[in-house]
């Protein structure tokens, strides 16, 4: 059975098409056009099709998360099969379809149990966003810039106990985020980089000359710019720039931002947008358990043995209320934000989350654009990117 969308506002590499109509068919996108010659095609090839009148509203790819700690209520991290489940849910029904559940810093062993369960989510017959792999966020990092990882577990990214990692999870590693600067992160790029794995500077204090050592060992991606990284310092008078400042200056890097409006005040979030290649950004969610919940007390990690932190005013807080405890963020708010506060156009902000991660992922072959042989996850939402309609493989979610 195919599906013809017509009456929208369709939304393709960063630009709205003069065509308002799609066809999907067997789990892709088959033709794009006008409402008649759409009806004109499904005729010709003598196709059966569902009818969705998207009432003018924009119709674009499913939204793409590259970095993701949970949500509803639960953590990627809590040991169980449920809580991946749950917690992807949760940024499905705002968008997301596609997702890189993301590690925090711990034990190897609590890591290997999660490889165990992301391997187990993946078989079920639970609708969820399509799980692309994991992101390993750690435990290769630079204490100083820790954040709300544990600094008691970062490790040294020795050949041993990379190998060790890899030989558990090589088959559904995408992406790593390592502090370059440590004794053997050079080398860990260049082992990744010849497996296909994405890699990331991230919690890092690496300075300018670093930096520009690890892109030429594989690095080409800058985890959450702005948070848990070095910036501009001063060494014997001289001015060091930091991972912030290189961010900008090396066009090789693609930079994910926390664009909650809470980590980036709108006014930076201006600032990158207008410094930095459009085409290099992407949007993430960083989000922890209490995405989706507005107020009140969660847990930052595992809910057994992590930090109690308060829900107030669109952000997590440490329970003095001192600094942000994680991001409460899903994808549609990243939108939103980057429309209604950043002032970028809507079809400019939905490339940041559909096409750009996308590319940096090298899944553009089959995701994030509305082009024809592309996968058929789509979503409908209005102009205050309030989500009406999510698609799977061209399979509506009506119910989680």
């Amino acid at each position: 059975m195919a599906n013809l969308f017509f009456n929208a506002k369709i939304i393709t590499e960063g630009e709205i098409i003069n065509e308002n109509s799609i066809i999907t068919c067997n789990n892709k996108i088959v033709y794009i056009g006008y409402k008649k010659d759409c009806i004109e095609y499904l005729n010709k090839n003598n196709l059966t099709y569902n009818i969705i009148n998207c009432d003018g509203n924009y119709l674009s790819s499913g939204f793409i998360d590259l970095h993701c700690h949970g949500g509803g209520g639960y953590d990627f991290m809590d040991g169980n099969v449920e809580s991946i489940i749950k917690a992807s849910q949760l940024h499905l029904q705002h968008g997301t379809t596609s997702i890189y559940p993301t590690t925090m810093t711990c034990e190897n062993a609590t890591l290997f149990s999660f490889f165990s369960n992301y391997r187990e989510a993946k078989r079920t017959n639970e609708i969820t966003p399509n799980l692309l792999g994991i992101h390993l966020e750690g435990p290769f990092f630079a204490s100083a810039q820790c954040g709300a990882q544990d600094s008691n577990l970062m490790q040294i990214p020795t050949k041993e106990n990379l190998e060790l990692i890899w030989e558990k999870g090589k088959d559904i590693i995408k992406r790593w985020s390592i502090a370059t600067e440590l004794d053997g992160a050079l080398k860990a790029g260049d082992f990744l980089k010849k497996n296909n794995v994405h890699l990331s500077i991230g919690h890092s204090d690496a300075t300018y000359e670093n930096i520009k050592e690890a892109i030429k060992h594989g690095y080409n991606h800058v985890t959450h710019l702005y948070s848990g990284m070095s910036t501009i310092s001063r060494r014997g008078g001289f001015r060091i720039l930091g991972l912030v400042e290189s961010s900008y200056l090396f066009d090789e890097l693609n930079v994910e931002i926390i664009a909650d409006g809470k980590h980036l005040p709108p006014e930076l979030l201006q600032l990158i947008i207008k410094t930095k290649d459009n085409d290099k950004i992407c949007l993430v969610t960083d989000s922890m358990r209490a995405a989706g919940q507005e107020s009140g007390i969660s847990i930052l990690g595992n809910k057994f043995l992590g930090l109690p932190v308060i829900i107030e005013d669109g952000i997590a807080k440490t329970m003095d209320k001192t600094c942000f405890a994680g991001s409460i963020a899903t994808t549609d708010l990243l939108v939103r934000t980057m429309v209604k506060k950043a002032k970028m156009p809507i079809e400019k902000a939905v490339k940041l989350i559909t096409t750009n991660p996308a590319k940096f992922m090298k899944i553009n072959d089959h995701k994030g654009d509305i082009r024809v042989g592309l996968d058929a996850d789509l979503v409908i939402f209005n102009s205050n990117i309030e989500i009406k309609k999510i698609y799977i493989l061209g399979n509506e979610v009506k119910s989680l």
